[in-house]
């Protein structure tokens, strides 16, 4: 059973661009409207399709808005236990995407689909190699996989590594050869101290020989006698030698990948002035009523931006923000530390690098924690915005929906979706399912699109949902851990139009691994200035009839030709109209829009009274407005 129904407020959205030719520009200046109604002292519509949806493990009822789910693939054989189906030793992990592939990870291994037909996913190839939790990064003819659980082996058996101290035994980065993706080829394996509980990969544009992987270890330090050099202490008269307070930089030769080997161990959480190694959040509650964070020695994801040369890192008890100039030899350049957060897991930039999301995966991801007795703060996003190299709070966002005690939820693993002009993540919940959220303002976030499924068992808990939901190329791909292979696809909505959706859908990615972020750029095209006509309406910026006006403008431009100089010129002059000239002038007749097919209609009557906010927008809008007008000219 599937329920349908539309979600949230309409959205601050925002918009400057110059696209098709045509710059279609003003400053987006009305606020969200209302919340949809909620009981007095809730934090959610009680009204809201998610609630209360019937359990099942392949039969689930599932409730819907704004998407359509296009195909569910399950786990194949061997990944799988139907008498034991939260077993999280064959749970899906984290994806990874290259061309019409995309890769999942999983707790015993990986498989890789061709998702051409994203109506059918064609599995391609399927690896048991134990070891958790399998989260994966691809590059070229190169797979890297993270392993961080005692049953990894050497040589991927699945006969475990019995006893505290195993020669057979791996735990930290794997590499495979996929140039045959029917015959994958482990050529390198990696071992580290705590193993690998996710891992990054990082271009150097100076040395195109190389990839690099900033392996982020969690789980606790094997001893010396496994791997020489693990000291899971701090030493008083060698505090350097400890595993604990760092990460591992892996270099990997791309002609010899066989050769991969740890160039350096950064200590990301050093005292600045000391130089003590555990210089960040020691561990505990901030005061009365707040959170007890984990102690801050050792990173959960760290999420690179190599355009702006910034890393977040999501690092269990401090989110940090590090220069990565240097690949090998990152440094730290902020913290910051969030009273309501137990465990910072991962990290999004918005497009532009003025806003960091953190996740707090509170209970670890194998809990209840969206429950209607949760703080609406706790296990969920909190917002920085990022001013002269410092990260501050502006807000938080949390699945706006309770679910079951036998549901675990808690905020994952997420993307940006590319709409122009705005900031929008797609994002896992766990058995919360997948929300998808505008965050242009991060002060008011709220979501305009969503996908959940009743628990797996209506009396227990078993572990499930939405590990990982991502973006790519058009599609919003799923990675459930019990269930399988989840394809999405946005539809369009009050808060989202099928012209925005175009938009973002002319972005393509050869590759995209979620935690190497790239920065989105659009094509000079007509869909994406329509999206921007669509937010300009949605905003109240301009009326429904000056939103036909600048259609007719756009595809006389996409006709080309003729027309495509016509356009361009009459669109100037009209925007003279709109923007240029104070809404609020005595001379309301003064409107030179040049030859129009349809008479020049002034600016309509407005009060004089108006919101700073408001008159600040408009001059910027006029702003923009004539700075486009030389581009055009």
């Amino acid at each position: 059973m599937t329920r349908v129904s539309p979600t949230g407020p309409r959205p601050l959205a925002r918009g400057i661009a110059l696209a098709g030719g045509l710059a279609v520009t003003a400053a987006l200046l009305a606020a969200p409207s209302p919340a949809l109604a909620q009981a007095p002292g809730t934090w959610w519509d009680a009204s809201d399709p998610r609630i209360g949806l019937g359990a099942g493990w392949t039969d689930a009822e599932t409730a819907i808005s704004n998407m359509e789910l296009i195909s569910t693939t399950p786990r194949p054989a061997g990944f799988f236990d139907p008498e034991n189906v939260g077993n999280l030793g064959l749970a899906n992990s984290d994806l990874a995407f290259q061309g019409n592939l995309v890769f999942v990870g999983n707790f015993a291994g990986w498989n890789a689909y061709d998702i051409s037909d994203p109506a059918n996913p064609r599995l391609r190839t399927s690896v048991l190699c134990p070891g958790g939790q399998g989260d994966l990064s691809v590059y070229r003819n190169l797979l890297f996989m993270s392993v961080e659980a005692a049953n990894g082996r050497i040589d991927c058996g699945t006969q475990g590594a019995p006893g505290p101290v195993n020669p057979e035994r791996f735990r930290g980065i794997r590499v495979f050869d996929i140039s045959d993706l029917d015959n994958p080829v482990q050529v390198a394996a990696v071992q580290t101290c705590r193993g690998s509980h996710t891992h990054t990969l990082l271009e150097d544009l100076s040395d195109p020989d190389h990839i690099y992987v900033y392996n982020s270890g969690a789980a606790g330090v094997r001893s010396p006698e496994e791997l020489d050099g693990c000291i899971g202490t701090v030493p008083e008269e060698d505090p350097d030698a400890s595993a604990l307070f760092r990460i591992e930089v892996i270099k990997v030769p791309l002609a010899s990948p066989q050769d991969a080997h740890i160039a350096s161990q950064p200590r990301l959480f050093a005292d600045r002035q000391s130089g003590d190694i555990a210089g960040l959040w020691p561990g505990g509650d901030h005061g009365e009523g707040t959170q007890r964070s984990a102690m801050t020695n050792h990173c959960h994801d760290i999420t690179i931006y190599p355009e702006l040369g910034l890393a977040a890192g999501a690092c269990s008890g401090n989110g940090i923000l590090l220069d990565i100039s240097d690949p090998v030899n990152p440094v730290r350049i902020d913290e910051v530390v969030d009273t309501n957060f137990a465990y910072w897991h991962s990290a999004t930039f918005n497009n532009d690098g003025t806003t960091i999301i953190f996740t707090d995966e509170w209970g670890g991801g194998t809990s209840p924690r969206c429950r209607e007795q949760d703080l609406p703060e706790w296990g969920a996003n909190a917002f920085f915005r990022v001013v002269d190299g410092r990260m501050q709070h502006v807000g938080y966002y949390k699945l706006p929906v309770p679910q079951t005690e036998t549901e675990n939820c808690v905020a994952h693993n997420g993307s940006l979706v590319p709409v122009p002009g705005r900031d929008i993540k797609v994002q896992a919940w766990y058995q919360g399912g997948v929300s998808i959220f505008d965050f242009t303002d991060p002060t008011n976030p709220f979501e305009i699109a969503y996908f959940d499924r009743g628990p797996i068992f209506e009396d227990r808990l078993a572990t499930g949902g939405q590990w990982s939901t991502y973006w790519y190329n058009g599609l919003i791909i799923g990675s459930e851990i019990a269930r399988g292979l989840d394809v999405l696809r946005l539809t369009p909505s009050e808060h989202l139009t099928q012209n925005e959706i175009d938009a973002a859908n002319l972005v393509s990615w050869d590759e995209f691994n979620p935690q190497h972020q790239p920065r989105v750029e659009w094509p000079a095209h007509p869909a994406v200035a329509r999206a921007y006509t669509d937010q300009l309406v949605r905003s109240g910026a301009i009326s429904g009839d000056q939103r036909q006006m600048l259609f007719q403008v756009i595809d006389r431009f996409e006709a080309g030709g003729a027309d495509r100089a016509t356009a361009v010129e009459t669109f100037a002059r009209r925007r003279t109209c709109w923007w240029m000239e104070p809404p609020w002038h005595r001379d309301r007749t003064r409107c030179a829009c040049g030859a129009w097919p349809r008479p020049c209609v002034p600016w309509p009557a407005r009060s004089r009274t108006r919101s700073r906010t408001r008159t600040s927008g408009r001059t910027s809008a006029r702003t923009s407005a004539r700075t486009s007008a030389r581009q055009l000219a």
